[in-house]
């Protein structure tokens, strides 16, 4: 299966604050709202969404197309090699003659809570990216339309729509600003729509549907719960709860969604059923949340397999092993 992945390729900033956000919030003088935190690390590693769910994907045995506006950075300072090696195709990136790759800041407090700010630079021109193009040259069987320049975004899903082409929504960190008529452009008519449970809430709120609305214009909704697990909602009306793994040692949960998203992609890729599939989404996702940084971790397959099967039973690990093509 021919998976493409659009959305944003960034360098990450992840800083470490000893404390919690909160403690220095102040209700009802938000709208004065002027903080500053001394935060205690820096560390600089590759990211963006896109970037992060095939890089992913890799891992788990998965080629997937990486449809990107980057900088010439990208390729100068080595990410491109980065993913390359880790099974990525960058051969169709856009690669900007005048702006640097995104740069995420994303700052994370005691409590996980965290502060992001990003800055799109070459992101602005995926907008100029043809998916039409590239579904002709080579057919894709799944285009996952991740947080990007949101002009691009909306270029990519009405491309889909108009030539057939089946995709995942996944606004994620574009649905802040973005007003509910964007919103409902963007997940209508999508295969699968992930959020997480504040997502979720913020889909319904800014267009105005309920969730059974929202379920009516998509094909599958995935709503990830963090330790809660994930639920997935299917177009006949059944629910199917997956529980996360257990004895998780949290780190970093930065690129924790994408990992899952990826994990999901790679069994639907591989022909696993959407229980299967997610199970291989938590278990891809405890790792990430185990490591600073989204593309620190490596994958072994006996040790991969092994804590799935420990959460979710020596079948499901059986099927998934004979699944995948993890090294």
């Amino acid at each position: 299966m021919h998976l493409a992945i659009a959305g944003s390729v960034a360098t990450d900033h992840l800083q470490l604050f000893s404390g919690q956000f909160s403690d220095s919030l102040v209700p009802d003088q938000l709208d004065k709202l002027a903080v500053s935190f001394l935060v205690e690390d820096l560390d600089i590693r590759r990211g963006g969404c896109a970037a992060n769910i095939a890089f992913a994907l890799g891992s788990l045995g998965h080629r997937s197309t990486l449809v990107a506006a980057v900088g010439t950075d990208f390729a100068e300072q080595g990410y491109q090699a980065w993913l390359e090696k880790a099974g990525v195709d960058c051969s169709l990136v856009h690669v900007s003659a005048t702006l640097h790759t995104a740069l995420c800041t994303i700052t994370t407090d005691d409590a996980h809570a965290q502060i992001v700010t990003f800055y799109p630079g070459a992101m602005s021109e995926a907008r100029h990216i043809d998916v039409a193009a590239i579904h002709a040259e080579r057919p894709i069987d799944v285009l996952l339309i991740g947080p990007d320049d949101p002009a691009g975004m909306q270029r990519h899903t009405r491309t889909a729509r108009d030539a057939g082409i089946p995709f995942a929504a996944d606004p994620s960190q574009q649905l802040a600003w973005a007003d509910g008529e964007l919103i409902a452009d963007l997940v209508d008519g999508a295969t699968f729509l992930f959020s997480n449970d504040y997502e979720a809430a913020l889909i319904e709120k800014k267009t105005g549907w309920s969730a059974q609305d929202v379920q009516s214009r998509v094909g599958t909704r995935i709503v990830t719960r963090g330790k809660d697990g994930v639920s997935i909602f299917a177009s006949d009306g059944s629910v199917l709860e997956v529980p996360a793994i257990p004895d998780v040692e949290a780190v970093d949960p930065t690129g924790v969604g994408d990992s899952f998203r990826a994990g999901f992609l790679a069994g639907v890729g591989a022909g696993l059923d959407h229980e299967r599939s997610a199970q291989v989404g938590c278990t891809i996702a405890a790792s990430v949340v185990e490591t600073t940084g989204t593309q620190e971790y490596t994958l072994a397959r006996e040790s991969f397999l092994a804590r799935l099967g420990g959460a979710y039973g020596q079948a499901a690990a059986d099927e998934v092993g004979a699944a995948l093509a993890l090294s």
